[in-house]
């Protein structure tokens, strides 16, 4: 999609930059306990101050549902942006109306503000017309660096980028360019790696994929899904048998796209699901039928790095195993470890996303030689889905 960035941003010094960023971090009463997401928006801001903009930070917090509730106001969060930014980042207490009008009035050129939670307001998740004009009643333009809200059609991320001139910033630059090279013009072959709990909740996910990719492992307690579709015993193992259908149809929509799908060659099984438990790695026909597999073996982890090395681009969503827990987390380090190495050899370009992902990524120490991890949960899920995301679509030049 062509999409218009900062760099088409030309003489603004003294307008008013509305920017969309996702502030919605963790905290313990009134601290930031990650600042991740806070400092992935940092580049954006601190280019339009730096060109003279006036910077009006638009975010969401938490589930208010309309409603003002006291735990989820943004004020705490502004002094952590302060602290990371370097300079005074003022604080409104409302998005609209006159305490909003009244702090970007005060405001001069590299000025920063931050408005208050946008879902104080019901208009904002129901992309009421209204409430999307007066947010653009602050702005001369819109700059949208919140990905990760951008499959929500709200307010402040598509309502509002129809009233305004509207912007990709860094931060939503960076992803768009690096899903781009991961599924729409990919150097090929591409491999996706995809695991977790439930096949239920990656239907859509692996129906899409199966027609866009080479090569597809499928890893985690869905694995056990496809394997026990095949006629396998899992034994006591994490497994939906009511969708073994659905995994038959799966396997068999990848067959026809020339999609060669990856399952498990061995196993690693224990009795009980606790660290440290005693376990062993049994071939598929050997699982005990009191063993639930925890992760795969040394069989099943040759064959994914093999893959690995015959692929160009990497989409990666989901561990292998129950890697939370030692020493079911082998498979995952392993694999994350290989295409850390083939990224940092500039022999792959990895781009992966997801919580668990990026919590197994950083586990593996391997997060930071991917090409491109996305901190974006659902709306990362909804691209690898297929569907349209409105606040990207709503940046369409």
């Amino acid at each position: 999609m062509a999409f218009k960035t900062l760099d088409d941003l030309t003489d603004i010094a003294g307008k008013r930059a509305l920017v969309r960023v996702d502030l919605n971090v963790p905290m313990d009463g009134d601290k930031v306990t990650d600042t991740t997401r806070i400092e992935r928006v940092l580049p954006t801001i601190r280019e339009l101050s730096e060109k003279g903009a006036k910077v009006i930070l638009l975010a969401h917090f938490g589930r208010p549902k309309g409603e003002r509730v006291a735990s989820m106001s943004l004020a705490p969060v502004a002094p952590a942006v302060a602290k990371l930014l370097g300079k005074p980042v003022a604080f409104a207490n409302d998005c609209i109306g006159q305490d909003a009008e009244d702090a970007v009035e005060a405001m001069a050129n590299g000025d920063v503000v931050l408005l208050e939670n946008t879902r104080y307001h019901k208009g904002e998740e129901k992309n009421d017309p209204d409430f999307a004009k007066a947010l653009a009643a602050n702005g001369d333009i819109y700059v949208n660096d919140a990905f990760s809200a951008a499959h929500r059609a709200h307010g402040s991320t598509e309502g509002i980028a129809k009233l305004l001139p509207a912007y990709a910033g860094r931060t939503m630059q960076a992803e768009l360019e690096a899903l781009g090279s991961a599924l729409g013009e990919p150097v090929r072959p591409v491999l996706a790696v995809v695991g977790g709990a439930k096949v239920s909740s990656k239907i859509d996910l692996l129906e899409n994929l199966v027609s866009k990719v080479d090569m597809l492992v499928i890893g985690g307690g869905m694995a056990n899904t496809f394997l026990a579709a095949k006629g396998i015993d899992v034994g006591k193992s994490l497994c939906e048998h009511d969708l073994a259908d659905t995994a038959n149809r799966i396997m068999a929509a990848a067959d026809a796209a020339n999609c060669e799908i990856v399952l498990p060659d061995d196993a690693v099984v224990a009795r009980e699901f606790k660290a440290g438990a005693d376990n062993e790695t049994v071939a598929l026909d050997a699982i005990p039928s009191d063993g639930m597999i925890l992760d795969v073996g040394a069989a099943s982890i040759a064959t994914v790095t093999s893959r690995i090395d015959a692929a160009k681009t990497l989409v990666w969503n989901g561990p292998l195993g129950a890697f939370e827990i030692a020493p079911f987390d082998k498979a995952t380090v392993a694999a994350a470890k290989h295409a850390a190495n083939n990224t940092r050899a500039g022999k792959l370009n990895s781009v992966a996303g997801g919580g668990d992902t990026v919590a197994a990524l950083n586990h593996a120490d391997a997060a930071e030689s991917f090409s491109y991890v996305s901190t974006a949960g659902g709306a990362f899920l909804e691209w690898l889905e297929g569907k349209e995301l409105p606040g990207v679509k709503a940046l369409e030049a």
